[in-house]
């Protein structure tokens, strides 16, 4: 019987992008294309010391030592690929989606399991036809690391896994276009290689947070030039400061629902300190939500010990 252990690494999952279809209008031609993706992908895989753990149907598993690695292979991978299929028609053209994953797994023999793993495979299922996706995990550790940019899907929802788990799409140059333009519009959904539509970023856009200053410079200069005696300004100032944060919470890697708790208690206070008349009544409705936030916080326990 073969030793378990555990182990941290990276996992590269990849599978085929409508790859019954493909069996239904070419079955031969389909097994071969599929023969020699796979050995172009296992070779790149192993010039990036990478190890190909297993294969199922149109599905791969690999690991790397090296967070890095993994990425650059992923993106050589689809580079590759890309190119072969410019040699097909694009009805026979093949298509694979990759997800890549730091986290600790079970490792049997050859073989690795647990949720390291099925994360990875989540991810590959959310990536277009074309595309890579990754956790924050991989992105925390090669965001400044490697020559290609990143689009903030939100949070990616998986088994046993709670609040989700933060995801990008990887912009690989040409293929872009192609492959993880479709990445924010799919999100959670098998996509189809024909869409072309851009990437929207997850992340609110800068005018946004422009606009708001300038409203705010605005209405600060109303209240100026209309002044008697009253700074009556610092309520929508208030506001919209507000709405600038929940804004930014929505987009945050943080946990959003901590995230909104301290928000919520700095808003309550500064009511509190805005309206003072001698009495610090904020500390009752602070109490209340360093109650929900410690009740959230021994669930998370429980969570994850059971994982």
């Amino acid at each position: 019987m073969s030793e378990t252990r555990r182990k941290l690494t990276t996992i590269f999952c990849a599978d085929v992008q409508d790859y019954s279809r493909l069996m239904g209008a070419d079955e031969e031609g389909t097994l071969a294309t599929l023969k020699h993706y796979r050995d172009a992908m296992a070779r790149l895989i192993e010039s990036h010391d990478g190890r190909v753990v297993n294969t199922w149907g149109d599905g791969l598993i690999a690991e790397f030592p090296s967070v890095v690695e993994a990425v650059r292979a992923a993106v050589d991978v689809q580079n590759e690929l890309a190119g072969l299929n410019a040699g097909l028609p694009s009805a026979a053209r093949m298509f694979f989606r990759i997800g890549i994953n730091l986290g600790d797994v079970i490792a049997e023999g050859n073989d690795i399991y647990g949720d390291g793993v099925n994360i990875a495979s989540r991810l590959q299922a959310s990536a277009p036809a074309g595309g890579v996706v990754i956790s924050n995990t991989v992105y925390d550790q090669v965001r400044n690391k490697v020559a290609v940019g990143f689009d903030f899907l939100g949070q990616l929802e998986v088994k046993n896994i709670e609040g989700g788990v933060p995801s990008y799409a990887v912009r690989i140059g040409a293929a872009e276009d192609r492959a993880s333009s479709t990445a924010s519009a799919v999100f959670g959904r098998q996509a189809q290689p024909t869409q072309t539509a851009a990437v929207e970023p997850a992340r609110p856009k800068r005018w946004t947070y422009r606009t708001l200053g300038w409203i705010a410079a605005g209405i600060v200069g109303i209240n100026l030039l209309s002044w008697q005696g009253e700074f009556w300004a610092v309520w929508p100032l208030f506001g919209m400061g507000l709405a600038a944060a929940f804004l930014w919470i929505r987009t945050t890697q943080l946990d959003r629902g901590f995230a909104t708790l301290v928000l919520t208690g700095i808003a309550v206070v500064t009511i509190n300190l805005l309206t003072w008349s001698g009495t610090f009544w904020a500390r009752w409705p602070l109490l209340g939500l360093a109650i929900v936030a410690g009740v959230r916080w021994v669930k998370r326990g429980r969570g994850s010990l059971r994982r």
